[in-house]
């Protein structure tokens, strides 16, 4: 794709210096000044960190996401497992017991087990001084346990949000900088064969200038209110009751803000008005399936069934970010993306280029979509996928959690520069908070942080990596 002239099309945007001004930025936290990076520290886009012949990896937080990375990554070549945290021992016991069975005694011989309090992971990181954390824990731990895990020597690969406050980024931001560790937040989704195919073909301009995309996670999860001890419904329906805004957007909005190379040198994020409707759904099912004294019916909540969110970039670009956890309605992450010469989009799979496609249709009033989709396969197939899916395919999420952690490893073992640096995992996060901050306000538009001071414009962006 050639560089927009960004002058030119700011002009002819509503988001000029002046419309920008007219704003009303409610959030002191979002409009704060940028902490100024230390003279010792390095900016972490592009960076690429020693190579590390033999990955020692541990894990904190083995219930729910965190077994699928763990005996994925024990069976690849270069890595040992070397300490497993969780707060209960039978879910250490479980994967410390896998890893005996793949490593046939021979691999993954002396792997520390950590259980039974909530200061244990802290323990593990002194003890056994991993190469690199995996955090797959409660929201509220992700930056707490990141910044220590980085300040003890290792990267770390949290998994989605990076963090849940503007401030806990900041921190992991200046940590990263400081320690130079990787802190990637693990957006599996960038990894899926058609949000791989859609970045290949933007990089290859098929679809003209980028103006518009769209973005979501719709996926009801009402039954997750079942686990009410332990699992992730027993913490994360506070959260859908003390919060409102969207909650969970970087499924979504991670592939699209790749596309569009947002924070790497093209357009950043620059503004986000965010609506939610009335909070129904959750009291509602609380109501119908627990007691009238049960703990989920004592709950006031408080965040809205679905958050419509629209980010304004630097170029004046839009996204649309949904979130929606509760409605009784089909899963869909959108992954729509639209420019001057076509539009790709998603759930279902399909794609409108200008003049048609050669063997599927004859302009753009149709869709290339079902079989006629294999035709765009076989000429825009990101050759990462292409490589790997055969060896990646029998992992989570078919087969896009292995590709992501088997590019984790081939990029740390190689000292390649990750795919998805700090930055852009606090920016997609981002939308949470300042989502929160606008619908408290009214829908009053606020301002991203700058998460890269600058950087962002000498950033390269995401190359297609054979």
């Amino acid at each position: 794709m050639k560089h927009i002239d960004r002058r030119h099309f700011i002009k002819k945007t509503s988001l000029s210096g002046a419309g920008l001004a007219l704003g009303t930025m409610v959030s002191t936290e979002s409009c704060a000044v940028p902490p100024v990076r230390e003279l010792s520290a390095q900016y972490m886009g592009g960076f690429a960190a020693p190579k590390l012949e033999t990955i020692r990896a541990a894990f904190i937080g083995v219930g729910a996401r965190g077994p699928s990375h763990l005996r994925f990554m024990s069976k690849l070549d270069g890595v040992e497992i070397v300490a497993i945290s969780d707060l209960y021992e039978d879910n250490v016991q479980k994967q410390y017991d896998y890893c005996q069975e793949v490593g046939k005694g021979e691999k993954h011989k002396n792997i520390a087990k950590y259980s039974g309090g909530e200061d244990k992971w802290k323990l593990m990181l002194d003890e056994v001084k991993p190469d690199i954390v995996f955090i797959c824990t409660p929201w509220r731990l992700h930056a707490p346990m990141a910044i220590e895990a980085m300040n003890k020597g290792a990267h770390a690969f949290v998994e989605v949000p990076i963090a849940v406050t503007l401030d806990e980024m900041w921190d992991i931001v200046i940590t990263s900088e400081r320690t130079q560790k990787h802190c990637m937040m693990m957006e599996n989704v960038n990894y899926d064969r058609d949000e791989l195919m859609f970045l290949n073909m933007c990089r290859q301009g098929v679809l003209g200038e980028l103006l518009h995309a769209e973005a979501s996670y719709i996926h009801e999860l009402r039954g997750q209110m079942n686990e009410q001890e332990r699992g992730t419904g027993s913490w994360r329906t506070h959260h859908y009751a003390n919060r409102n805004g969207n909650l969970y957007p970087t499924h979504g909005l991670g592939p699209v803000a790749q596309y569009m190379n947002l924070s790497r040198g093209d357009d950043n994020f620059r503004s986000i008005v965010s609506f939610s409707t009335p909070a129904l759904g959750r009291q509602d099912y609380a109501e119908k399936n627990y007691p009238a004294d049960h703990k989920w019916n004592k709950l006031d909540y408080k965040g809205g069934d679905l958050n419509t969110s629209i980010i304004k970039t630097h170029l004046g670009r839009t996204l649309m970010v949904q979130w929606d956890e509760t409605s009784p309605r089909p899963y869909t992450r959108l992954n729509l993306v639209q420019g001057t010469k076509g539009t790709l989009a998603g759930f279902p799979t399909r794609v409108a280029i200008e003049g048609g496609v050669e063997g599927a249709t004859d302009s753009h009033h149709q869709w290339v979509q079902g079989d006629k989709l294999e035709i765009l396969y076989q000429m825009y197939d990101h050759p990462l996928y292409t490589r790997l899916s055969q060896k990646t395919k029998d992992s989570g999420h078919g087969g896009m959690d292995g590709l992501m952690v088997y590019r984790i490893v081939e990029c740390l073992r190689n000292g390649l520069p990750l795919d998805q640096n700090v930055y852009e995992g606090c920016f997609w996060s981002a939308v949470a908070p300042l989502s929160e901050h606008s619908v408290a306000s009214g829908g009053a538009p606020q301002t991203f942080p700058d998460f890269t001071r600058g950087n962002w414009k000498e950033t390269s962006p995401l190359g297609i990596i054979a």
